[in-house]
Formats: structure tokens, sequence, C-alpha cells
């Protein structure tokens, strides 16, 4: 199988200063821009249940050519380029380490195939893609780690194809029972350590995508049951898809 390619690209200076959020990312991570125990068998499999959950339980047809924002060492991506009518994955961060070095072997540890996907370095506040250009942008574990997550939407919506949906997972979302252990402490990057459902739809409808809410629940046995119902509650696990609708 052909291997991903790479795109040499210079970034210039954001002025939402993208490198703090990968640099959040990679203190949080056992490995950089991976979630953490992504390099577990448990941990990996957790991670490869998602995909199929998107697709299959969600209903969302993840098709055409694709953006990862924020991609770090891009298991996303890996994942989604087993999909047979997905053509193309173009990979992004703000870290051109994390792409070079840390993408590569995602890619061969999950058998991604790569002859689908390009890697090039990219700031997600100021995407240097034409308009109208994607089916589908996705992100993991990002928004809630943006300065400015109002214009990380604008652009992922000034990418998409009219009809193109942009979907964001896990994502930490507060529920409605609040933890006695109270919110984690910042990192870097962070303006909060999450965000409520309303701030997220307000995000959104600001940015012109109608939000859609779906519940992820990738347990299994009595577990799943269980979640079904505390899910919301006790803790908040979802994807967040939105739309673009209309013309540009």
């Amino acid at each position: 199988m052909p291997e991903s390619r790479y795109i040499e690209k210079k970034l210039p200076v954001s002025p939402f200063a993208s490198a703090r959020s990968t640099a959040a990312r990679d203190e949080r991570s056992g490995t950089p821009g991976e979630p953490e125990g992504a390099r577990t068998d448990e941990g990996q499999a957790q991670l490869a249940k998602f995909v199929p959950y998107l697709t299959k339980k969600c209903g969302l047809e993840i098709r055409g050519r694709v953006l990862e924002i924020g991609a770090g060492a891009a298991w996303f991506s890996a994942e989604i380029s087993k999909l047979p009518k997905v053509v193309e994955i173009v990979a992004t961060d703000f870290s051109t380490r994390l792409l070079q070095e840390h993408a590569p072997r995602t890619f061969k540890r999950l058998r991604a195939n790569e002859a689908k996907i390009t890697r090039m370095p990219a700031d997600f506040y100021r995407l240097d893609f034409p308009a109208n250009h994607f089916d589908f942008v996705v992100c993991s574990a990002l928004l809630n780690h943006g300065v400015n997550v109002p214009q990380v939407l604008r652009e992922a919506r000034r990418v998409l194809k009219p009809g193109g949906q942009f979907i964001a997972i896990r994502e930490p979302v507060k529920p409605l029972v609040k933890s006695r252990r109270g919110r984690p402490p910042l990192t870097p990057g962070q303006s909060k350590p999450f965000y409520s459902l309303a701030e997220y739809q307000d995000f959104f409808a600001g940015a012109g995508l109608e939000l859609t809410v779906k519940r992820v629940n990738l347990s299994s046995g009595f577990k799943y049951y269980f979640n079904q119902v505390v899910n919301g509650l006790t803790h908040f696990r979802c994807a967040l898809v939105g739309t673009k609708r209309g013309k540009a």
C-alpha cells in the first residue's frame, strides 16, 4: 500500500496562538497528539469503535473529501480512511512534528488506507483551502482547547460544501449534575475546561451551522444500558454535528 503523502508548509503566526492548543493536547496525552491510553489494547479498541458508531448508530455517511483539523497523530483520519466511500483525507495540525513523526506510526499501527491520506500543517483558525471544498470537516477533542471556538467553526463552515457536515467528537460537555470533584484545572491554551450544550448551540448557530447532537455510548452489556440512562446527567458523551445549509 502506498504511504501517506506529506506536504511541507510554513504557517504564519496566528493571532489566536494555535500552538497553545497543540501544547495542551500534548500535555494530557500519553503519546503526543493521541488520546490518553491510545497505545494500550483497550484504549485502541475503544477508539476503533468511534467511526463504526458514527456511521451505524448515528446515521452519518462519511464520504467524499474529508478534512481533519487539529489531527495530532491522526488516529481519527486513520480510522476514517477505512470507509469505502471516503476518497481523500487531509489531516492537518499546527505541529509539523506530530504530522511527520507520529502520524505515520499511527497509520501503520491502525492499518490505515494511507493512499487516501495527505498530511499538511495548517492553522484551524485560518485554513488555507478554498471555500466549498470538503464534504466533511472532523476533529477530536479540539474545540474545548480552542481560544476562539466561533472562529474555528466559521472556518470549518467556509471550507465545507453546501450540505457538508462538521463532526466534533470527544468534546467534554458540561452535564446537568455537577461532579463533586468540581472542574479540572485549566491547561495552557484552554479558556475553560468544558462548555455547556447551550454554549455549543450558540457557537454553532453563530457560525451558520445547524447543530445536531448525537449521544455516544461505546459500552456493551449492562454498562451500555446504564450509560444510556446517565449520559447527559452525570456525564455527557456525544458527537456534535453541524450541517452547512443552503449556498455559501
